[in-house]
């Protein structure tokens, strides 16, 4: 049986790097994210809600035509409740950036945030019930 034959591989030469791209005439170059986060949310008195990450927000209406894209964005996805955590991945934005612009929805009445829904606070009468009776039966 002879050995499986084996093609050398030959080293590959790196590719130019990329020309550099001509500076605007001011001398200021652009930076690299087009908008940044002030500008996203920006507050004048820097307030913000008591939010965490499991803090539900809801929309109350439907986005005006007026409003940010992110706003937009926030309205139309929080049509059924939506935590903090999950707005925030979807807008691909800080937590940071998101309690400033849910600040301020909620402040124009145009979202509303509630505690999660703790689902052992409700209790399972059917399971008490069962308890109960297999108690009694001792």
């Amino acid at each position: 049986m002879t050995p499986p034959r084996r093609k050398r591989r030959r080293p590959q030469h790196p590719s130019p790097p990329p020309a550099p791209a001509a500076k605007p005439a001011g001398g200021a170059e652009k930076p690299g994210n087009p908008e940044r986060l002030y500008t996203i949310a920006g507050s004048a008195d820097g307030k913000r809600a008591e939010l965490d990450l499991v803090t539900l927000i809801v929309a109350r209406s439907a986005p005006p035509l007026s409003a940010s894209p992110e706003v937009a964005a926030v309205l139309r996805l929080c049509t059924a409740p939506l935590s903090m955590a999950e707005l925030s991945a979807y807008l691909q934005l800080p937590f940071s950036a998101m309690t400033v612009l849910i600040t301020e929805l909620i402040q124009a009445e145009l979202v509303q945030a509630r505690a999660p829904i703790v689902r052992q606070a409700a209790f399972d009468r059917s399971l008490l019930e069962a308890v109960m009776h297999g108690l009694q039966r001792l």
